[in-house]
């Protein structure tokens, strides 16, 4: 299915320096790979729904609830810099 010319191809392609025995190491090893994936296109998933996960998961995060902090003041003193009641932040957007 793959040979060590092509893997020595796509590493090039890749700008990867394999020495030989690398190659053939490589080489091996993405011909088992390959076999594995013939394997499984063998099977029959006819009439199995394509899916993203392996169990079904739904919305697991909880709801903001927006409210006020109750120490706002030990908050703005443990700030590197602050601008009468708002942190003070370097700037990153450009005027222009």
């Amino acid at each position: 299915m793959i040979d060590q010319e092509q893997v020595h191809r796509v590493a090039n392609l890749a700008r990867l320096e394999l020495t030989p025995q690398e190659e053939e190491q490589f080489t091996t090893q993405l011909a088992s790979i390959l076999d594995y994936i013939e394997q499984l296109n063998e099977l029959d998933v006819t009439n199995v729904p394509p899916t993203t996960r392996a169990i079904d998961v739904s919305n697991i995060t909880r709801e903001d609830k927006l409210q006020p902090y109750p120490d706002r003041e030990s908050i703005l003193n443990s700030a590197p810099e602050q601008e009468g009641e708002f942190f003070k932040v370097p700037k990153i957007l450009n005027a222009e």
